[in-house]
């Protein structure tokens, strides 16, 4: 990874910072997206002590011309783009018939247009430089979740859409990886959206019980590194993967009866 310009979207904090500190840490240069600018200058300060080479960029993935001012000012800065992590993501929690559909939208213009334009905006030099493009999916990608109407949906999107893609550079060297971690710690579910769009609050899972953040990202390091494709993390992760594929009617009762009992959920339990 040394010399390799890695663009990480979301990368103030959670799995995305961490792929920060992971990439850096071997020599990678870093660029880091995300919308609050305090705590992407927070992440920077971090990542400098670690003696990283970091550029920040203060930028809504959801909006079209942030992204290209991005890739931009990344190739500007660093001369080129190896990689893009398409890290930046928002969940939500509320029954659809419950949910205003202006949630909906938002979840998917973060998760999956999001991707979509940062993708599209990097990938000349990615061609150029045979990189890679990663998409930071969910296993909510492969099993639609209750309650989760925008993130599974958006996480489906993205999944078909880096399929897709990865077809479509299979002969011209770029490798297109899609992540998909199970529960990880990390702020998402603190800042997801209720059916109202305001925030969640506290989680409602036990985080303790979960793969780190650090962990996950080594993972995700050692999958690009090795160009592969695809990538299910946690043993329960792969275990749905598999249940789902096989025993889809089964799925949904095993499915309704783990997220029933999350704190406060809009479920009823059975």
């Amino acid at each position: 990874m040394k010399q390799k310009v890695v663009v990480i979207t979301g990368g103030s904090s959670g799995i995305g910072k961490a792929l920060a500190v992971h990439f850096g840490e071997r020599g990678a240069k870093i660029v880091i997206t995300g919308r609050n600018k305090e705590a992407l200058d927070k992440a920077v300060l971090d990542l400098k002590r670690k003696n990283i080479q970091v550029l920040p960029f203060v930028a809504d993935v959801s909006k079209e011309e942030d992204n290209k001012s991005m890739a931009e000012e990344a190739i500007a800065h660093f001369g080129k783009i190896d990689i893009l992590i398409n890290n930046a993501g928002i969940s939500m929690r509320a029954l659809f018939e419950e949910v205003d559909l202006d949630v909906v939208k938002k979840v998917m213009d973060i998760n999956f247009y999001g991707a979509l334009y940062a993708t599209k905006y990097c990938l000349p030099e990615i061609i150029k430089n045979k990189g890679t493009v990663v998409g930071i999916s969910s296993i909510a990608g492969y099993r639609g979740l209750p309650a989760r109407t925008g993130y599974s949906a958006s996480k489906f999107a993205l999944q078909g859409f880096l399929e897709v893609l990865r077809t479509e550079m299979l002969y011209k060297g770029v490798n297109v990886l899609t992540a998909c971690p199970g529960f990880t710690t990390s702020n998402i579910r603190r800042t997801a959206l209720a059916a109202d769009g305001s925030r969640q609050g506290e989680s409602p899972r036990n985080e303790a019980d979960m793969m780190s953040a650090e962990e996950c990202a080594e993972y995700i390091y050692n999958a690009v590194k090795r160009r592969k494709k695809i990538l299910v993390l946690t043993n329960l992760g792969k275990f749905t993967v598999f249940m789902n594929k096989f025993f889809p009617l089964l799925m949904d009762k095993l499915t309704y009866k783990v997220m029933a009992k999350e704190e406060n959920a809009p479920l009823t339990g059975q």
